[in-house]
């Protein structure tokens, strides 16, 4: 059980020994009446749950509710659609726009959008196709929603929306603080969860209705957050969100910024984190293969002892990864380089989608003369893993269509995938390859990209 502090709507909340897995919007529809966050994926996809929360940096942020663990609040603030209006009633800026832009019909996704809108209106964000990817509308149709947004854009952000940011960090528990009592924590519980965003660890209580036994929250510990940056080196800390992520690589490596801008929505990106996408061992998670190709080092603790491997290494077989019991992701970190990295992302949908094939390149050429390759694909087979048979027929080689055409050849060697629901092999294979042609033609000034390229 678990005891949580947290602001809601400006009153403070108090509850003692809630069950750590309870999630905001159960708690909020059923306990506290506030019924206009809905329900309506319950897996962090439509947006209809979405809430703004506050931590102590005193950026608000647009999380989903259905998947956010009560314990995630402690020492936060929290605002509801019933919380974004005034206290006497008065309309936040987003609800009078999209009142009088007629941006609401059945209204059950309305409450969503406007946390999303009001979030972004309070940092002064204007990219509103992607701050919105997150939030499904089935009647309205986006083009008066995003009208409404714009409108509201050069308000001034009410009062009341500021005051979240005064009233935080002076709140105590029981979870952990620290690296080292986390440590201590995970020697002891071997067998416990450890929860970061819960994007993930989220959907084994909403849609497997899973007893996670003994958890431990992490996102109280600022030692596992942040981005450190030396000389040669960059390494993130395990907890790092991808969105804290996706905006600091953009000035390292653009490519897989841009490939973060795809990953999840909004409200996912706020949550997730950078190690949780690592220590899952997903097959067709999105920021292993890009790392892989920046040649990334993970860092794991077990105790007081640590160790460090090549990242590749730590994805073993499905399901399965070279962490030993009590053993956790503590960050990873990669050699600061010349910007060669390209991210392709191959699926269904372009925005909040999972990926049929993910694919990071990185190529060195000296002299017209390939000296290094490294590539790395998501969704070929049950981890991520490096095209080493394709590396070896492009390295030394001249930097040609010819050798490039030659080596993708080779990436049937290296891979065996599956056919699924997403993909059949043989596209899969036949992706991969025209990923590296693509990289070629793009290395050499050709335009690729299929939205920036007009009739």
């Amino acid at each position: 059980m678990a005891d949580v502090s947290f602001l809601l709507n400006g009153e403070t909340v108090r509850l003692d020994g809630i069950d750590p897995t309870a999630t905001l919007l159960d708690w909020l529809r059923d306990t506290r009446g506030l019924t206009g966050t809905k329900e309506g994926c319950n897996e962090g996809d439509c947006g209809a749950c979405s809430v703004i929360v506050t931590g102590g940096d005193g950026t608000p942020r647009a999380l989903n509710a259905c998947i956010l663990l009560l314990p995630q609040l402690h020492g936060r603030a929290v605002r509801t659609v019933e919380g974004i209006a005034g206290p006497g009633g008065e309309l936040h800026p987003v609800q009078k726009a999209m009142v009088e832009l007629h941006g609401s019909q059945c209204g059950f996704c309305t409450p969503g959008f406007v946390a999303s809108m009001a979030a972004a209106h309070s940092a002064g964000a204007t990219d509103y196709d992607d701050r919105l990817a997150g939030n499904l509308c089935r009647c309205t149709g986006y083009a008066p929603i995003i009208r409404a947004a714009e409108a509201a854009a050069s308000a001034p952000v009410p009062e009341w929306m500021a005051e979240d940011t005064g009233l935080l960090g002076a709140l105590d528990s029981d979870m952990p603080t620290t690296a080292d009592a986390l440590a201590e924590w995970y020697l002891a519980n071997p067998e416990g969860t450890l929860i970061a965003g819960a994007t993930d660890v989220g959907l084994w209580v909403t849609k497997q209705f899973r007893a996670l036994g003994p958890v431990a929250f992490l996102n109280r510990i600022p030692d596992l957050r942040g981005i450190t940056v030396t000389e040669d080196r960059i390494r993130v800390g395990a907890t790092t969100t991808v969105a804290e992520f996706g905006s600091f690589i953009a000035g390292h490596h653009p490519g897989l910024a841009e490939m973060i801008r795809r990953y999840g929505s909004t409200q996912v990106r706020n949550a997730a984190t950078i190690g949780g996408n690592i220590a899952n061992g997903s097959p067709i998670g999105d920021s292993p293969p890009a790392l892989i190709a920046l040649g990334a080092t993970l860092h794991l603790r077990r105790g007081p002892d640590r160790r460090q491997i090549p990242l590749e290494a730590f994805f073993l077989e499905y399901g399965r990864q070279d962490r030993r019991p009590g053993e956790f992701v503590e960050a990873v970190s990669f050699p600061r380089q010349p910007d060669r990295l390209k991210c392709y992302k191959l699926s269904k949908r372009f925005d909040q989608d999972i990926s049929a094939v993910m694919g990071a390149i990185a190529i060195t050429v000296e002299d017209g003369t390939v000296t290094a390759a490294r590539l790395a694909f998501g969704g070929m087979a049950g981890i991520p893993a490096r095209a080493a048979a394709v590396e070896a027929a492009l390295t030394g080689q001249p930097w040609t269509l010819e050798t490039v055409t030659a080596a993708a050849r080779w990436m049937g060697e290296d891979f065996t995938p599956l056919s699924d629901m997403r993909a059949s092999a043989g596209y899969r294979l036949k992706a991969a390859s025209n990923m590296l042609l693509r990289y070629f033609h793009e290395d050499r000034g050709t335009a690729v990209n299929v939205l920036e390229i007009t009739a």
